[in-house]
């Protein structure tokens, strides 16, 4: 006897179903038998195509409102308006009191702001652009269309300050294998590694003179620059948040939505052009001509077109001469056969907006923000949808200042530090026990403070800050931290006040009065 086969609903032979999980094996009815992606490190799925990716995002947040709004979504939330130095040296450990952490932050965070926040002298930067905040503010904007921060710390002697400490900024597009050879197994994509994968140098593809050499402004130069020199200090800052061990290059947040970021301006150009073209035309004339009229008409042969232009000279000689009026309305004659058709522009959204809708979404959601600052659309919130959302981001944005911004600016901060220190500009408490480059992480730990948190109902916000301060669970410097200030400056600020008023005969504020002012209001109902 023959040998009975069945077949699957794909026509190939059925295999024996195996106990798996069912995204790998063949799906439902072998769907998923031709998905068969390989398993592949970070860097060989990213870096054959990095520069690709890179140019492609560029391009959308040149091109694309919404994407370029998402840039700027995270810049303003992630750093605001001043980055602001908070310098807590972990003083038990340094062989210090508290006082003495307490006096020297206050010495650093003045020096700090002084050098690096001078909006005129910009001492930081070595183009004398940028304050330390700009700094990271392009550091983060660079991350989220690239994926990664990258700066050179040099040393420049100037006039108008003590310190020659400077940081350039370089782009990570500059980063790249010397002659654009190919990757070898220490290097890769412009980083050089020893044999546990630590960075080592970067190589840096140089500008042209004027900046436009080959069309790109890149020439065919490349400088090797080490990581840190021999006591430590960086040479050479690249940021970013790695995904799998190896990894060498940063991703950027657009991979995912690129597609969908290139299509939407066209869409949106194609049914603009289509609602205009719907509302050219108020009224079109329709003629009835028989097949043996229409046959005469058109004719054959060199004499068709002369028939055609003498009956269309003819028509609008008769249009045109047509007086009919009636109150001022001219009423129309139209030539025998003809019809006339009143045209509507009908409904030239058809969907649109709720598709569109649905592309702001999965961008939204591929470039981790909310999807009502990031469409700009409210019109479906309320309090609680956008307050969740608003939470959901701003845990997103306190994660990216943490591992992005703040390293960063930490970055900075101990380039700058060191050369204070030197020069005695500042000076170590005499009691401590470990120098700087013996606790190096100890001197130099930062916290930073960005842009406050966005209040749906600041009544509300300030009476809940209020009872967790009061119930223990926070501190003065956690809340006034979420508004973006800091609570020694603002402490300060209110014995000032307070003294101030004493002088000038005014009472003093209190809480009693503000919420006379501002009584609890019920929960509208919905």
């Amino acid at each position: 006897m023959s040998k009975v086969q069945i077949l699957a609903p794909n026509g190939l032979p059925a295999r024996e179903q195996l106990s798996t999980w069912q995204g790998a094996g063949g799906g439902f009815g072998g769907q998923l038998e031709r998905w068969q992606p390989r398993l592949q490190s970070v860097d060989a799925a990213l870096l054959p195509n990095l520069k690709l990716g890179n140019a492609r995002a560029e391009d959308v947040t040149r091109n694309n409102a919404f994407a370029a709004n998402g840039v700027q979504l995270h810049i303003d939330n992630i750093v605001g308006h001043l980055f602001r130095l908070s310098y807590k040296p972990r003083w038990r450990l340094l062989g210090i009191t508290d006082a003495d952490a307490r006096a020297f932050a206050q010495d650093v965070e003045a020096w700090w702001f002084e050098f690096a926040e001078d909006p005129v002298g910009c001492w930081l930067d070595v183009e004398r652009k940028r304050t330390a905040t700009m700094m990271v503010r392009e550091a983060v904007g660079t991350h989220t269309r690239l994926g990664e921060v990258s700066a050179a710390a040099e040393w420049i002697e100037r006039r108008g300050t003590p310190m020659r400490t400077a940081v350039r900024m370089v782009s990570p597009k500059r980063i790249g294998n010397p002659g654009d050879r190919a990757d070898s197994e220490n290097l890769r994509a412009g980083v050089e590694f020893d044999r546990n994968g630590v960075a080592i140098a970067y190589h840096i593809r140089q500008l042209t003179s004027g900046g436009m050499g080959l069309g790109t402004g890149y020439g065919r130069e490349w400088r090797r620059v080490e990581r840190e020199a021999a006591n430590g200090r960086i040479k050479f800052i690249h940021v970013f948040e790695p995904s799998e061990d190896g990894q060498a290059r940063g991703a950027n947040q657009f991979l995912t939505v690129l597609e969908q970021s290139h299509m939407l301006p066209k869409l949106q150009h194609t049914k603009l052009q289509n609602a205009i073209v719907n509302a050219m035309y108020a009224a079109t004339i329709e003629s009835e001509l028989g097949n043996e009229a229409a046959l005469e008409l058109i004719g054959a042969g060199d004499e068709s077109v002369e028939k055609i232009a003498k009956y269309m000279m003819a028509v609008n000689s008769f249009n045109s001469g047509s007086k009919l009026a009636l109150n001022g309305v001219k009423i129309p004659h139209l030539w025998p056969g003809e019809k006339l058709h009143l045209q509507t522009s009908g409904n030239v959204d058809n969907g649109y907006a709720d598709f569109e809708s649905s592309i702001l979404r999965w961008m939204a959601a591929g470039l981790n923000l909310p999807y009502e600052p990031f469409a700009r659309d409210y019109r479906q919130s309320t309090y609680s949808s956008a307050r969740a959302s608003m939470m959901e981001g701003w845990r997103y944005y306190m994660g990216r200042r943490k591992v992005i911004a703040s390293r960063f600016a930490t970055h900075l901060f101990v380039l700058a530090f060191e050369e204070a220190l030197q020069r005695r500009l500042l000076t170590l408490p005499r009691k401590a026990t470990r120098g700087f480059y013996e606790a190096r992480a100890s001197w130099c730990n930062c916290e930073w403070i960005g842009a406050g948190r966005l209040a749906i109902d600041g009544l509300k916000e300030v009476k809940e800050a209020v009872l967790r301060i009061e119930s223990g669970l926070s501190t003065y410097e956690k809340e006034l931290a979420l508004l973006g200030e800091d609570y020694q400056e603002t402490f300060a600020q209110q014995v000032r006040e307070m003294n101030e008023r004493r002088e000038a005969g005014l009472p003093p504020p209190s809480w009693m009065q503000a919420q006379a002012l501002a009584p609890e209001q019920p929960e509208p109902t919905e």
